[in-house]
């Protein structure tokens, strides 16, 4: 396993292109670098600069990873940028982005269903729209994922889908076996799955085998009236078990790399109260069928003992944590300081360190 960093929230003291990025990923310490979209990379799909970045990240000895965008119809108007790298044409787009990406051998996908909003509880995800049903938003999900598979398996690509906040990994396990493992797999995001009331060790062991990418972070998780404030952490600071999460992971892809997504510096903005899962509310628990008893006492367990901890003064409360300064040198300390756990966690599993994944 190689650990690195998601580029677009990577600690930085000034605004940066993708190459100083890759520069920037290195003086944290980092072995590799994860540009949320090629996009990112070049908004044009310019090959030059995206040739500039891959070369660079080689000469450094850095995984390159890269992403696509959102493949849920519904919420593609959001990210209008997919629209326009293809001149109208969505699928175009992705195409095109798909073929960039292959040509510099950046083969591992990122893809989500959606993004958070700026909203209260449980509207802060698109699962609980009003206007289009979840369960439609997953069926067009499924439709465009099947016209992107062709392309996929011509260039020889892989598409993950984030275990983003909207979704369940149930719902994501069901895609892949609708679409074909052989072109669709998981980014496992290791907080993420919180939102959607899943254990994060249950969540893991069920996603593992398909596991191709990674956001690595913490989660403080706190009981409060209506259910549970959440908000990212550095690792080692929060309530997920690490260790467990991998060596579920390493049971299956052991040069998997981990990629940290972190809490960019705050740059004077208030960081605000953390986002509200609405544990209790008839319409919450009716949206997530597939959450049994059993792990959802498990999870309610793991909060509890996590809230107990906040309330007795061993962990920080979010207001303390809001009331400290997080600009760029806090930020990178953090990265710093969750490189460190995690190293620790592999050395104490035996897990070999600084692979490189062929595929």
């Amino acid at each position: 396993m190689r650990i690195g960093i998601d580029a677009r929230y990577m600690p930085a003291p000034e605004p940066l292109e993708a190459l100083g990025k890759v520069e920037q990923a290195v003086s944290l310490g980092m072995e590799g670098l994860f540009f949320r979209t090629i996009l990112d990379i070049s908004p044009t799909l310019d090959r030059s600069v995206i040739g500039a970045v891959r070369q660079r990240a080689d000469e450094l000895g850095l995984y390159l990873e890269a992403g696509l965008g959102k493949v849920n119809p519904y919420a593609n108007p959001e990210t209008p940028e997919l629209r326009a790298i293809g001149d109208g044409d969505t699928l175009l787009g992705f195409r095109r982005m798909m073929e960039a990406s292959a040509e510099f051998g950046i083969r591992e996908l990122w893809i989500s269903t959606g993004g958070a909003k700026p909203y209260k509880g449980r509207f802060g995800t698109d699962r609980f729209r009003t206007d289009a049903p979840w369960e439609d938003q997953l069926e067009a999900t499924r439709r465009f994922l099947l016209r992107l598979r062709p392309i996929a398996l011509h260039l020889g690509l892989h598409l993950n889908l984030e275990t983003h906040e909207e979704i369940t990994t149930f719902e994501i396990l069901r895609l892949i076996e609708a679409v074909g493992d052989d072109v669709l797999g998981i980014v496992h995001d290791t907080a993420n799955v919180m939102m959607r009331g899943e254990h994060p060790v249950m969540a893991a062991k069920r996603v593992a085998p398909f596991v191709r990418q990674t956001h690595v972070k913490d989660a403080y998780v706190e009981l409060t009236d209506g259910g549970a404030y959440q908000r990212s952490v550095g690792c080692g600071s929060g309530i997920i078990d690490f260790k467990a999460v991998l060596k579920e992971l390493n049971r299956y892809r052991p040069a998997l790399n981990l990629s940290f997504e972190c809490n960019p510096a705050r740059g004077g903005r208030t960081p605000g109260t953390p986002h509200l899962i609405e544990l209790y509310h008839p319409d919450w628990i009716a949206k997530h069928p597939d959450l049994t008893r059993e792990e959802y006492a498990a999870y309610y367990e793991l909060v509890r003992a996590y809230t107990e901890r906040i309330r007795g003064g061993e962990a920080k409360s979010w207001q303390q944590m809001n009331e400290e300064p997080y600009e760029y040198e806090q930020a990178a300390d953090t990265v710093r300081a969750s490189r460190s756990y995690i190293d620790g966690l592999c050395g104490e599993l035996g897990i070999a360190r600084g692979q490189t994944l062929h595929v």
